[in-house]
């Protein structure tokens, strides 16, 4: 591989035509500049240079070295200050998080995008699991957990609580355990553990969901209240996804006496590179979901 630093000091030298202004313009001495030419003639095992006194001509390698060089250190120029372009507002995000808190951070995050439009975001809806693993794989810039990582290279920092309510029918006024025992239960794929958090430290008579009977189930974070508006049962959410039902004139949320909450961390790889874009959609989301 052809040393570049040996290959600026003879394409100058070519450009300039003279030995000592080369040395001046690489703030070199001029017999470094001569130097450089014979370790790169003795790297090619082929001359470069016919000298003729304190001038000198281009051999026919040495013609085709100035020509293919010049490219080369041009590009390698572009390639370095498109590295050092980076910019705060420009390049593509790529994001995960679990159902809930995506429901009100994307539309956030989507309203940055119309805001800066060099600004690209991928959001991605995943169980804790797979974006531990997506980030450890480099797949992902940035994701939202709802518990610490336990990857070694996973960075988690907590950034926010998201409240857990009971939902029902907006026909509900108040709830009590013999209310809920009435309704029935509407499942999803975390219910058995946002149930759990939430029941537990409000009614002494719970044990597991299993106590209430079962009224349905749906694994879609946006039609999870679609049956409990109808009447047919309550369910347990973290809060941005019940706030994010469509027809909250049909439900009812309810804020029981001993709030419960998931914490939410904001995690990267543990060495993967922070370019500004990445540092400015982390700013934001923490400021976001704080408030």
């Amino acid at each position: 591989m052809i040393n570049q630093h040996l290959l600026k000091t003879f394409c100058t030298l070519v450009d300039i035509g003279h030995f000592t202004r080369t040395a001046d313009q690489l703030f070199m001495t001029q017999s470094g500049v001569s130097q450089h030419i014979k370790k790169l003639e003795l790297q090619l095992e082929t001359p470069l240079l016919i000298r003729d006194g304190k001038s000198f001509s281009l051999t026919d390698a040495g013609e085709q070295l100035y020509q293919r060089g010049h490219e080369l250190l041009r590009s390698s120029e572009e390639l370095e200050q498109l590295i050092k372009h980076d910019e705060t507002y420009e390049g593509k995000i790529k994001i995960a998080s679990p159902g809930s808190v995506g429901l009100r951070l994307y539309p956030f995050l989507l309203n940055q995008q119309r805001l800066y439009p060099n600004l690209l975001v991928d959001y991605v809806f995943a169980p804790n699991r797979d974006i531990e693993r997506a980030l450890a794989d480099r797949k992902i810039d940035l994701g939202i957990l709802t518990d610490l990582s336990k990857l070694s290279n996973v960075s988690s920092k907590k950034i926010a609580i998201e409240p857990l309510v009971l939902v029902t029918s907006n026909n509900v006024t108040s709830v009590n355990w013999q209310k809920l025992l009435e309704l029935g239960f509407i499942s999803h794929p975390d219910a058995p553990h946002h149930g759990r958090l939430l029941l537990s430290e409000n009614f002494e008579e719970f044990k597991h969901v299993e106590q209430f009977m079962h009224k349905g189930f749906s694994n879609q974070i946006s039609l999870i209240l679609e049956p409990v508006s109808r009447g047919f049962g309550f369910t347990v959410l973290p809060l941005h996804a019940a706030q994010a039902f469509r027809q909250q004139d049909l439900v009812k949320i309810h804020y029981l006496n001993n709030p419960v909450g998931e914490n939410l961390y904001l995690c990267l790889n543990r060495i993967a590179m922070t370019p500004n874009r990445i540092q400015f959609i982390k700013s934001a989301i923490t400021s976001y979901l704080a408030d």
